[in-house]
């Protein structure tokens, strides 16, 4: 059976000019988009601060939104992906080449130090903005919890981005939603990496790593091949035909 996957920004591809590298969005993005985010971290009180239900609750919607926003208004320029783990399920899938998928890579990690950077820069105090383990969590439940919340935003980035559907079009907000959702389930216990660009960057950013700093790694690695297998299987299974007409007229 073979399984025809297109990446979000495959329907502008004919009218790109043939002089324009196709590599070239991902180094005009990616330092803008994760520039957006970076400025949320500062503002926000890291997993050690407590387990306050509104606390937790105002940083899985300022990433939510914030990444929200981002896809939004970069969607047709690379697919809005700002996150190593996304490319690495786009690869898997096909939706993009290789090579593209680790030039895109590249620019997400360059891009995580210069926004940490930017953002340690302007504002005051140490850098606080670090993903760290907490709430008595160990190692191995912190990979646990990192591929799972890659998993739920890599396998909705394919479901919503990647298949082509009548609901395409809210791709950006739904990405948005399952990134929130990641967050709620991660963020007291590990911070919330879920990217390793996120992660790497303010270590870089603070000249600090933390002995565990490779789970920020391994986690969201394994989400997503675990989203890309999960995936698969389904087209493998000729899932779009358990609910036949589903994006039709009537």
């Amino acid at each position: 059976m073979t399984v025809e996957a297109t990446s979000p920004i495959d329907d502008i591809e004919q009218q790109r000019p043939v002089y324009e590298p196709e590599y070239q969005e991902a180094y005009t993005n990616s330092p803008l988009k994760n520039h957006l985010i970076a400025f949320l971290d500062p503002n926000i009180p890291q997993p050690g601060g407590g387990s306050d239900p509104m606390q937790l609750i105002m940083i899985s919607f300022g990433f939510g939104f914030g990444v929200m926003m981002g896809v939004f208004m970069f969607f047709r320029v690379s697919g809005g992906n700002l996150n190593p783990a996304v490319t690495l399920t786009l690869v898997l899938a096909q939706a993009i080449h290789p090579i593209r998928g680790v030039v895109m890579m590249i620019a997400q990690m360059i891009a995580g130090m210069a926004a940490a950077g930017a953002a340690s820069a302007m504002t005051p105090g140490d850098i606080a903005f670090a993903n760290a383990l907490g709430g008595g969590a160990s190692r191995s439940r912190g990979v646990f919890l990192e591929a799972f919340g890659t998993f739920i935003l890599c396998f909705t980035v394919l479901m919503m981005a990647v298949e082509k559907s009548r609901a395409t079009f809210m791709a950006p907000f739904v990405i948005g939603v399952s990134l929130m959702l990641g967050h709620l389930i991660c963020v007291y216990y590990t911070g919330a990496g879920l990217n390793p660009a996120r992660s790497f960057g303010p270590c870089i950013a603070s000249r600090s790593f933390p002995n565990y700093h490779w789970i920020y790694w391994v986690g969201p690695i394994l989400g997503a091949v675990l989203a890309w297998g999960v995936w698969r299987l389904f087209t493998f299974l000729g899932y779009k035909s358990c609910n036949p007409g589903q994006d039709g007229d009537e």
